[in-house]
């Protein structure tokens, strides 16, 4: 290797190489931005860059005195409110890994995601505290030390049951020295995919794939100092696109959201001058629906990420109007959240009509800058032709990709099988490389930006004592973008009662996963006897 070899004086030294970790980006704001707005949520909770580097630091300090150790899981049960923020700091500046758990979750869900990912620890807030006493009493051996963390001002009130956040806090010293990572590929947050075939799988995130994510993001986001970002995406969900761990490198001010409504989104853009926000197309059709007493005037335009399923070129067209900017975005829980994004070519597509505009938005586009490669595949792994109709796979390669599934070698090497994360949906790409999604492989129904498994609910709805077949697919819905519709067969001599198979899949699967309509006839099925959901699908199409 000649002047390249090591011993030349040219190895790795303190000097020169710090293992990449986005828990870098808050230290240097406590310093550079100290004196920064880092974080509003109401009226109270306005703190500086140093304040959040402290409120950080007790959380880390108080966790390890209960006893997490690097290495250990700690979970939330959390909306997008301060401590689900500061968690995102606090937790891995003790050694710890993030375990942010689906506040929408039905109970059993939630308890084998915390046997599973074996949490030594939860932050809890009141209004989900029911779910978590629920789901822990499920738990066989260990359970998690529970804290709560009480939202008075929104009508979540202490249980004065457990030991609550603040109190943690206030008795944290704040000036405990953060353990960051030895290697930049330690874990650094565990998150539960939605699952293709009933339960969730466990996706690990490491530091270095969380730091590269938060550089590729300012950049395709165009960002510069000091933006204004409201929490829109939930940050249970690929930790909120890892943009919490993005906003110190820039100086941002986040502006918490605990419940996403039309009124909730303006007000924070013109009271708070909210610059950036993402959220799944099903926030833009409530913004481009809102009365005009739920709007507010503004004067500057917001950038929007969307991403979460194809958004209607309508709605795209609709939104610009009312002065939000959106680039559609694509990625998986796997990729940490965003990893191709739709590229917008001002001089070849500015001077396009409307419709014409809006339908290239809706493309998912190229791949960010901190990934290697990101294209579409036949099922030999061969480039699709860039016709805009062959269909493929979108493959990905870069260093946002996770690192495997928690206790799942075998799902672990199928999904890198090649060399490539191989992420299950179906595109086509155009000529200019832009991918665009063409339909969901495993039958994904994807509500509001959340993934359902129809094996998981078709599994419910087979267990009610009427049903003989059960097929569950995706039906257009203008509020959620697609809600699940299943199609029923019954047993003989029974009859159908829609309302109450629906009460029963609510009884058993978190509400947003149950049916919001039922067919009852019997089921397309091929000589094999395999349903034939591609004709359901058409059906679904033309439901009211």
């Amino acid at each position: 290797m000649g002047w390249m070899s090591d011993e030349n004086g040219l190895d790795k030294c303190a000097a020169n190489y710090t293992p990449l970790t986005p828990l870098s980006h808050l230290r240097r704001a406590s310093h550079v931005f100290a004196q920064r707005l880092a974080m509003v949520y109401g009226e109270e909770h306005r703190v500086t860059y140093a304040q959040y580097h402290e409120r950080c630091t007790r959380l880390a300090c108080a966790l390890s005195g209960k006893g997490i150790a690097p290495g250990d899981v700690v979970a939330t049960l959390i909306p997008n409110v301060p401590a689900q923020i500061e968690a995102h700091f606090g937790v891995p500046a003790c050694g710890g890994v993030l375990n942010t758990i689906n506040t929408r979750l039905d109970v059993d869900t939630v308890a084998y995601i915390l046997r599973h990912g074996e949490a030594k620890l939860i932050l809890v807030d009141s209004q989900f505290l029911q779910l978590a006493e629920a789901a822990c009493a499920q738990m066989d051996g260990p359970k998690p030390t529970l804290i709560e963390v009480p939202d008075v001002a929104a009508g979540h009130p202490a249980s004065g049951r457990f030991e609550t956040y603040e109190d943690m806090l206030a008795g944290a010293d704040p000036s405990f020295e953060w353990i960051m990572p030895q290697d930049e590929w330690e874990s650094l947050a565990l998150n539960y995919t939605s699952g293709t075939t009933g339960r969730p799988k466990g996706v690990v995130y490491h530091h270095r794939g969380a730091y590269l994510m938060t550089m590729g993001t300012v950049v395709s986001w165009r960002m510069v100092l000091h933006p204004i970002y409201l929490t829109i995406v939930p940050l249970f969900h690929c930790n909120g696109w890892n943009h919490s761990w993005m906003m110190p490198l820039i100086g941002g001010t986040v502006v918490c959201c605990r419940d996403i409504t039309a009124p909730a989104i303006f007000d924070a853009i013109a009271d708070e001058g909210v610059t950036h926000l993402g959220g799944a197309p099903i926030v833009l059709n409530m913004l481009v629906n809102a009365p005009e007493t739920e709007r507010r005037k503004f004067d500057h335009q917001v950038e929007v990420f969307t991403a979460g399923a194809p958004p209607a070129p309508a709605t795209l067209s609709k939104i610009e109007t009312l002065g939000f900017n959106v680039t559609q975005v694509y990625g998986l829980t796997e990729t940490y959240g965003h990893v191709t994004e739709c590229i917008w070519r001002g001089e070849d597509w500015d001077a396009l009509e409307k419709p014409a505009r809006a339908a290239i938005k809706a493309r998912q586009g190229v791949a960010f800058p901190m990934m290697e490669d990101i294209t579409v595949m036949d099922a030999q792994m061969r480039q699709i032709p860039m016709d805009g109709t062959c269909k493929g796979e979108i493959m990905i390669r870069g260093n946002s990709v996770m690192k495997g599934y928690f206790k799942n070698p075998d799902a672990t090497r199928e999904a890198f099988e090649g060399g490539y994360f191989h992420s299950g949906d179906i595109a086509v790409q155009h000529g200019d490389g832009y991918m665009q999604i063409a339909d969901r492989a495993k039958d994904i129904i994807i509500s509001g930006g959340e993934n359902i498994s129809s094996v998981e609910v078709e599994g419910v709805l087979m267990e009610h004592d009427d049903v003989l077949l059960a097929a569950v697919v995706a039906k257009p819905d203008d509020k959620w973008g697609e809600v699940p519709c299943a199609f029923v067969e019954l047993k003989p001599g029974t009859r159908p009662d829609a309302a109450a198979l629906i009460a029963f899949a609510r009884g058993k699967l978190a509400g947003f996963k149950a049916p919001k309509a039922i067919v009852f006839e019997e089921l397309p099925k091929t000589s094999t006897g395999k349903i034939q959901k591609f004709e359901l699908r058409k059906k679904a199409q033309m439901l009211d």
